[in-house]
């Protein structure tokens, strides 16, 4: 909990009271690697926020049965599907546990009412979500402006940590390329 509170207070001043109310809405949920966390056509019920572990998120391709990557996700990361969890209707696509990882969850009723009662963390939660539109952005943009190599190495460059953790055909769907193009990559540069 305390990794939670510390990323909230670094963008919002919060009084003893309401860091006491406010850890007063969050359980605690552990995933072993494999476990879905939402799966397709599943109501997100809950806000999750990583204290430790990894998670991707993804839909199946229904032309080739392979998993398409949406996100990848680590300690003191966000997994959730906004708008599933925002408009309680059903999400499109899966979230699940890459590795063993531990959670801190709130219901989408005690998040509502948490932002009641503590209405600084509107702020924080606009913080949060304002970062995650700019990954998306980023992502869009140079999914159409650079070449695979290019968004390799930037993707390197920007995730070192989901880099060495996760699997390489996680990252290759990430960025839409084959984990047989980033093995080339890999041969070329120890050549090199």
């Amino acid at each position: 909990m305390e990794t939670l509170i510390k990323s909230i207070t670094q963008h919002v001043t919060l009084s003893l009271e309401e860091i006491s109310l406010c850890k007063s809405f969050w359980t605690e949920k552990t995933l072993e690697k494999g476990d879905f966390l939402l799966r397709n056509g599943e109501i997100c019920r809950h806000d999750s926020y990583i204290v430790s572990g990894v998670l991707k998120a993804f839909c199946i391709n229904a032309e080739n049965g392979n998993e398409e990557i949406l996100f990848l996700a680590i300690d003191h990361w966000w997994a959730t599907d906004i708008s599933s969890f925002s408009k309680q209707k059903a999400s499109i696509y899966n979230i699940q546990a890459v590795e063993k990882t531990t959670l801190l969850q709130i219901s989408q009723p005690s998040f509502q009412k948490m932002l009641e009662k503590i209405p600084s963390l509107e702020k924080y939660f606009r913080i949060i979500l304002e970062g995650y539109l700019g990954t998306l952005e980023k992502r869009i943009v140079f999914n159409q402006m650079l070449k695979a190599e290019q968004r390799y190495y930037d993707f390197l460059e920007t995730y070192p940590e989901i880099a060495s953790r996760v699997p390489q055909y996680l990252i290759a769907s990430y960025l839409g390329i084959s984990a047989e193009f980033i093995s080339r990559i890999k041969k070329k540069n120890k050549s090199s």
